[in-house]
């Protein structure tokens, strides 16, 4: 079963009277805690750069890799994102319980954070209230574009001393017995998502040297790749790029980043049809979680997917293209008239 997007963002609208943040309990500890969370995976990847120059890489661990980038990012793109975030599709009790879990993995922060933050950039997108925009830097040229992009893609998460409120912007959430005991429980899944790896290098090699690469690679490393290809989405996604649709954001898409990313890159295509379960809507536009999604659906594990008709991306092309055109217009009468003044000035 189909249906065309509704809502621009969310399941439903911020709920009002409730506060747009909370304070972020235990402020010291959290910064200390995700410190360490973005500090020991760029010290793996150096450790694992070091081995693989000296031989000691070998193919279980790349597959050890690969398997936990896959596992732990489709959590992120399809659970966390599409179906709590965006709700594009319903599924069964457990697939939701599963995707949670593997969402907790990638070590992003609960779910419940996650979607909240998430909802409110949507609302908020490259307007003041967004949490990370990289267009709100005052401070011009060069310098203040790679401020703000430093800022969307992780100094954001450093700065804030308050969150986005859940009881505003994940209320649907809180009312689940089964997400709020999964984001309470935060830690245990990212010690299962170390585990695992480690558990499948002793399995893949028979040892405990293999288990440890596998740790390190399908861990620390995953963990690495997996926050940058995230964070990417957050910064460069809103920079550089093209914007086939019209929004009212700075929303683009970057191809090269879509694979990495698993689909997300397509990020303007997310912003004019936020609840679209597929964002690569082109046909060469790849997106695994979009095909994830498709797969669940012929298994029946997939119900009420949202899809976006070529009527409706046609017109919001067609406005893209009229809002250039009446951009390049008023430009060029800008342009003209500065022109005239100073024509004026120096007669």
């Amino acid at each position: 079963m189909s249906g065309d997007s509704g809502p621009q963002i969310g399941p439903e609208p911020p709920i009002r009277g409730a506060a747009e943040t909370v304070p972020v309990e235990h402020e010291t500890r959290e910064r200390v805690v995700r410190t360490l969370a973005f500090a020991l995976p760029p010290a793996a990847l150096a450790a694992g750069g070091w081995l693989a120059w000296g031989g000691a890489l070998h193919w279980q661990d790349l597959l050890v890799l690969a398997i936990t980038y896959i596992l732990s990012g489709l959590g992120v793109t399809v659970g966390y994102h599409r179906l709590f975030t965006h709700r594009s599709f319903k599924t069964t009790r457990a697939l939701r319980a599963l995707l949670a879990v593997l969402g907790s993995t990638a070590v992003e922060g609960p779910v419940i954070e996650w979607v909240a933050t998430h909802r409110k950039h949507h609302r908020f997108s490259d307007h003041p209230g967004d949490p990370h925009s990289p267009h709100l830097d005052a401070a011009p040229g060069w310098r203040g574009s790679l401020r703000g992009l430093a800022h969307a893609h992780v100094g954001w998460i450093f700065r804030g001393k308050d969150m986005a409120n859940p009881a505003r912007y994940a209320k649907d959430l809180l009312a689940d017995g089964d997400l709020r005991f999964i984001s309470r429980t935060f830690p245990l899944w990212v010690m299962v998502g170390l585990a695992v790896p480690f558990a499948l290098g002793v399995a893949l090699t028979g040892s405990l040297g293999g288990g440890l690469t596998g740790l390190l690679w399908g861990g620390a490393v995953r963990i690495f790749l997996l926050h940058h290809a995230t964070f990417s989405i957050n910064s460069l996604c809103h920079y550089f790029g093209r914007r086939p649709f019209s929004t009212r954001d700075h929303s683009r898409n970057l191809a090269w980043l879509a694979p990495l990313a698993l689909g997300e890159a397509w990020h303007n295509n997310h912003h004019a049809f936020p609840t679209s379960a597929r964002q690569g809507l082109g046909r060469w536009q790849l997106d695994p979680s979009g095909w994830l999604i498709a797969v669940l659906e012929r298994c029946d594990l997939a119900w009420d997917v949202i899809r976006i008709s070529p009527a409706r991306q046609t017109a919001k092309r067609a406005s893209a293209v009229a809002g250039y055109r009446s951009g390049s217009t008023s430009s060029v009468r800008s342009a003209r008239s500065r022109a005239a003044s100073t024509s004026r000035s120096r007669a």
